[in-house]
């Protein structure tokens, strides 16, 4: 029962303050229906919300989800413009109970490259949460890992050159705080669903010694359960940083 998985995870203790997810399966799941691949992502999003409120319940302090990657704006110019309408409508749709929850939004990632109302839409949603006090709830849109580090590089070489910085003045602290998640602690649990064996181009930096925990559910499938299985499975491991095992 899902209350004793809980009670389980509760009763570990160690819990993870901060969870990444993966959200992977969309398409797959629309597919094997015979639906249209932008229904897979309107589905999608009941389990956004399946995921925050089991993050609030097992006591996760930070929720990362990779909404909308550089990569996905490839895709066929009607799916964007279907994803970024339900981005539209999450941000509409859900700001006042998010806030209900104590859940503060943030959204990270190259928002320049967002149409104005969307752009619009998640502004409002951070600006209405604003605050919230249980969950931090990271929204990664238009968002790639390589494309993070080359940024962040790019602004530290700008105040080398500009005089305000030594390069023997980098390091990992300065660097971290140069990328999108500045000031924000490293997962420690990352979540793929679908089963695929990928962390594509997400959070690169990140994740040097996250844990790692592929579903097999499609997103769209994905509810709280599934995500305090993941908690109880990384309760299960040791974490060594690269140190050698204490026992």
């Amino acid at each position: 029962m899902a209350s004793d998985l809980l009670a389980r995870i509760r009763l570990n203790g160690d819990v993870p303050r901060h969870v990444a997810v993966i959200m992977d399966g969309n398409g797959r799941w629309a597919r094997q229906r015979g639906l249209p691949r932008h229904l897979g992502h309107r589905e999608g999003m009941k389990s956004v919300r399946e995921a925050i409120e089991g993050s609030v319940d097992a006591g996760i302090e930070i929720l990362t989800l990779f909404a909308f990657s550089t990569e996905n704006w490839q895709r066929p110019a009607r799916e964007v413009s279907a994803l970024m309408g339900l981005l539209q409508r999450y941000a509409r749709k859900e700001r006042e109970e998010l806030r209900r929850q104590g859940v503060e939004v943030h959204v990270l990632g190259e928002l320049d490259r967002v149409d104005p109302g969307t752009r619009q839409a998640v502004e409002a949603i951070v600006e209405g949460t604003r605050g919230g006090d249980r969950l931090r709830l990271n929204l990664m849109i238009s968002y790639g890992g390589r494309e993070e580090i080359v940024r962040a590089a790019r602004e530290l070489a700008a105040r080398v050159r500009e005089g305000a910085l030594a390069p023997s003045q980098i390091d990992e602290s300065l660097f971290q705080s140069s990328l999108f998640t500045a000031g924000v602690p490293d997962p420690d649990l990352l979540i793929r669903t679908s089963g695929e064996y990928r962390i594509s181009n997400f959070l690169l930096w990140q994740l040097a010694y996250t844990e790692i925990h592929i579903s097999p559910v499609l997103w769209p499938d994905f509810n709280r359960e599934h995500l305090w299985e993941a908690v109880e499975d990384y309760q299960r491991r040791e974490r060594r940083f690269g140190r050698v095992s204490a026992t």
